[in-house]
């Protein structure tokens, strides 16, 4: 049902509707348009009955503190009171992402020549990818919502996450994927049980396949994560930018190098940042966001680099097949926030990925999926061509482990030497 309303994100200390409020949804007291700012009351909806515009969550968040937060599990539930869930979320069945590890890479930044760099690991969530905060969200929207079987569209980590997600839950669980994903990929979707089901054909295929299925019978009672329940299921990204600006002291770094799928990752930690600045949790000073994608699958870096607004829909072909997709919902919001703060939208090619995962892993020891080599390898151009300052502090993030790409560097990983069990044949191979 449309509200009266048309503004957007709240954020007043007084004078909210408490007695009111829907108390399954925490501080959230909306649906928001991105778009034209109509507001609907919280339900299953994605996109704006006015415009088509995508919908959001806004909320009333009312009085938050550093020292609230603390007191917090050390997990995403630690930032409930800034998310779309009940205050006793914390004690249901569930997966208890994030608040992963912020590593100093001082051996990466002296390789490309930075005073200052951190990776934000999100290969440390429970089933290795940062998917895991977003379903978190998604599942306890479902539950409210009385759904009983999770699914979604997915390259791959949001598979796992979410037959991972609804094993714990309790709920059924029937996820899509395109039949030539990574093979890791496909075992750990399985694993947790439920059906999976692989699309002939792209993500973008498999997403509209799931978008005719939620008005159909076959999908009634289900929630889609990255559909039905996407404004929810967005805002588990935020927990990103929570977790970095507490992790650094209660600060937002000067810059920050996000992998663009879909672009809401990246969008909801602009959002995060801004929420942070706004209830005075830090400082309000500038940051850039920069943005990466994989040559094969570029289609907002090739906008940005054009300078259009409009994202013009490719056909991927990348090893990055977590970055796969070819028409992305956020792309437009992309450049928005990337040309807002001052940040830039680049790629990289097939073969700077793998190189770029070998660096992060000589250097620091963390093992990145495809999506983590885009990152670095935007990363080390962005520094060559002076576009990033070298002299900033500044953030990368990994959103998942190797171990579930391990094709994309199996060619170039092979024992140094194979010798027979002899102190000769060990000198004469490292001679």
């Amino acid at each position: 049902m449309a509200l009266a309303t048309t503004e957007n994100t709240t954020t007043s200390s007084s004078g909210r509707a408490d007695d009111t409020r829907d108390r399954r949804f925490g501080p959230a007291v909306a649906l928001s348009c991105r778009e034209c700012g109509a507001r609907y009351d919280l339900g299953p909806d994605f996109a704006c009955s006015e415009c088509f515009g995508p919908l959001e969550i806004a909320y009333d968040f009312g009085r938050v503190t550093r020292e609230q937060i603390a007191e917090g599990p050390t997990n995403i539930w630690r930032y409930r009171s800034l998310l779309p869930v009940p205050e006793d979320v914390a004690s249901k069945p569930n997966m208890a992402p994030g608040w992963t590890k912020l590593v100093n890479a001082g051996n990466l930044a002296r390789e490309l020549g930075i005073r200052s760099l951190h990776v934000k690991d999100d290969s440390g969530n429970p089933t290795h990818s940062f998917k895991d905060r977003v379903v978190a969200i998604a599942v306890e929207a479902a539950r409210n919502f009385g759904f009983h079987t999770l699914s979604c569209s997915s390259t791959g980590n949001l598979a796992g996450a979410v037959t991972a997600a609804a094993a714990r839950a309790g709920l059924d669980a029937c996820v899509f994927i395109p039949s030539d994903l990574e093979q890791a990929k496909i075992v750990m979707a399985s694993v947790y049980g439920g059906r999976l089901i692989g699309i002939e054909g792209t993500y973008d295929d498999v997403n509209r396949f799931c978008s005719e299925l939620i008005g159909d019978e076959l999908g009634d009672q289900w929630g889609f994560v990255n559909v039905n329940l996407r404004p929810y299921y967005a805002e588990g990204s935020k927990t990103l930018a929570y977790e970095i600006a507490e992790q650094l002291g209660w600060r937002i770094p000067d810059q920050i190098v996000i992998p663009v799928a879909s672009g809401s990752q990246l969008t909801k930690v602009d959002k995060g940042f801004k929420e942070l600045i706004r209830l005075g949790l830090v400082e309000d000073r500038p940051y850039k966001i920069f943005a990466a994608q994989a040559e094969g699958c570029s289609p907002v870096s090739a906008a940005y680099k054009a300078g259009h607004d409009v994202i013009r829909p490719v056909k991927p072909d990348t090893i990055a097949k977590s970055l796969a997709i070819g028409n992305p919902a956020d792309g437009p919001y992309v450049l928005d926030i990337a040309r807002r703060t001052g940040g830039a939208v680049e790629d990289v090619t097939d073969a700077e990925i793998v190189d770029a995962i070998r660096l992060l892993a000589r250097t620091e020891g963390i093992f990145a999926e495809t999506a983590g080599g885009v990152v670095v390898g935007v990363l080390r151009k962005l520094v060559a061509s002076g576009t990033l300052d070298p002299d900033a502090e500044t953030v990368i993030l990994n959103t998942g482990d190797g171990l579930k790409t391990l094709d994309a560097v199996a060619a170039e990983a092979r024992p140094t030497a194979v010798i027979r069990p002899s102190l000769d044949a060990f000198r004469a191979a490292i001679a």
